[in-house]
């Protein structure tokens, strides 16, 4: 692993770091949030998914969280959102299939499948990496993300209920096999046999007995990408008939930016460190 910076911020220290993956065959940038309690001993860790396009610097600049994770003694882990500088055929020509584009999943055909393996990168080989090298608690460990990113939290939660013990999401796209982004970038990465987008959607998950903590959602009712894209009210009727525990938030006037995301994310930090450091 590789420091890249590290910054004093709010009593602790913000570091963004690299390290060469054998998930993603590349080399890999993550951010890491660690609070002040951390130097005292070891604290619960928070994994943030970014959405489409982003990075690993998008929420560590824009969501304003540190603030809170230090309030409350959590740890942050930022991945990017896909592998980068690998210069496949396509993977530079759509802002929402491709580089910042991993949808969270492990692909399966050709080329993406050697390195478009964001699932396993995020559930094992970074969680492993960061919970050696910082002071985490890794029993105590929660998911949460942003559009894309929360599609990841969702599914990745649900699969891994024994690692995950807290979840949440800001607008995820919540059925991902009833919406165009979805239907992308399965058919690129999965092929067309749709039995194997199942393990990477959230409702079907559900549908089919998966299970996972409460889960906290917040969607503003003025995002540009609702009705199109979002589909929040198939993922809640699925919940609601299968017994999932959903607090589905929807939230007058906001969008789908940042600021939407600064405004309700004092209340995910709560959700989260609620559960985590009542374990």
């Amino acid at each position: 692993m590789k420091t890249l910076s590290e910054q004093a911020c709010f009593g602790g220290v913000q570091g963004f770091y690299s390290h060469s993956s054998t998930e993603t065959a590349t080399t890999m940038r993550f951010a890491v949030f660690q609070p002040p309690q951390a130097t005292a001993g070891p604290v619960p860790v928070l994994y943030y998914l970014a959405g489409l396009t982003c990075t690993e610097e998008t929420a560590t600049i824009k969501a304003g969280a540190q603030r809170l994770a230090a309030e409350h003694g959590l740890m942050l882990v930022m991945p990017d959102t896909s592998p980068r500088g690998l210069d496949l055929p396509g993977d530079d020509d759509d802002w929402d299939f491709g580089s910042g584009a991993g949808f969270y999943l492990d692909a399966t055909e050709t080329p993406w499948a050697r390195h478009y393996r964001m699932d396993s990168y995020v559930t094992t080989e970074l969680r492993h990496l960061v919970n050696i090298r910082f002071n985490t608690a890794p029993d105590r460990t929660g998911i949460f993300g942003h559009s894309m990113g929360g599609h990841g939290a969702l599914t990745i939660a649900l699969k891994n209920p024994d690692i995950y013990k807290s979840v949440s999401a800001f607008a995820p796209i919540s059925s991902p096999m009833q919406c165009p982004w979805g239907q992308k970038a399965f058919s690129g990465y999965l092929g067309d046999d749709r039995t194997s987008w199942r393990n990477y959607d959230a409702t079907e998950l559900v549908t089919n007995g998966k299970r996972t903590a409460p889960i906290l959602i917040d969607q503003g009712t003025a995002d540009q990408f609702l009705a199109e894209q979002l589909k929040p009210e198939i993922f809640e009727a699925a919940c609601m008939s299968a017994g999932q525990p959903l607090i589905l938030r929807r939230q007058d006037g906001y969008d789908h930016s940042y600021y939407f995301i600064q405004t309700f994310m004092e209340d995910h930090i709560r959700h989260h460190a609620g559960i985590l450091k009542g374990l």
